[in-house]
């Protein structure tokens, strides 16, 4: 399968931001009151939303994971059709 150069560069970025954003919601999950029970316990609130960031997480490493190894195949294809037409 061939991804173009923009769509690899979309899926690295689509990584990258996904890692940005999820982080952000994880501290502002654990700080959150609607996390925590009024004895220190998790509530479903906190569980159902963790699940979540984790899946997000593991789902943006991948798709940027994929960008860039699009993204080096596309150089490398690019570099090899250099080198045959200056030759």
């Amino acid at each position: 399968m061939r991804i173009t150069r923009g769509t690899a560069i979309f899926f690295l970025a689509f990584g990258v931001w996904s890692w940005i954003i999820w982080i952000t919601f994880a501290k502002n999950l654990w700080a959150s009151d609607q996390s925590w029970a009024a004895d220190g316990s998790v509530t479903g609130y906190f569980i159902v939303h963790a699940v979540l960031t984790v899946v997000s997480f593991v789902l943006g490493t991948i798709i940027g994971v994929i960008g860039w190894r699009a993204l080096r195949a596309s150089r490398a294809t690019r570099s090899k059709e250099q080198s045959s037409a200056d030759a």
